[in-house]
């Protein structure tokens, strides 16, 4: 019997070598989830920004969100021709991939 000894052990430091490489590589995921999110968040806030300084849109009535780079637009404004005004204004904004907007007239 004293000759597994060696073998369990041997085993055991496998299985705990793998479990602790396998929890060093799953806290990559997290960072690079975390880059994305403040990525999203620079680029709602340009978005804002951009539509803030736009004289003929109310920032205040429009809301605006973002995940992984693709802009949504929402709210309320006072003509179509200020829906095409505030998608064009968030395209303008680096790091956005596309604008969805769901913009409606008041």
């Amino acid at each position: 019997m004293t000759h597994w000894k060696p073998v369990m052990a041997l085993i055991a430091a496998l299985g705990f070598g793998s479990m602790a490489s396998g929890c060093a590589s799953s806290g990559n995921v997290p960072g690079r989830s975390e880059a994305r999110v403040v990525d999203d968040t620079t680029i709602t806030t340009g978005v804002q920004a951009a539509i803030g300084k736009a004289p003929e849109l109310q920032a205040a009535d429009i809301d605006v969100a973002t995940r992984e780079g693709i802009v949504r637009l929402s709210g309320y404004v006072g003509s179509a021709e200020n829906v095409a005004t505030a998608a064009s204004v968030a395209r303008t904004v680096k790091g956005v991939k596309s604008v969805y907007n769901d913009l409606r007239l008041k």
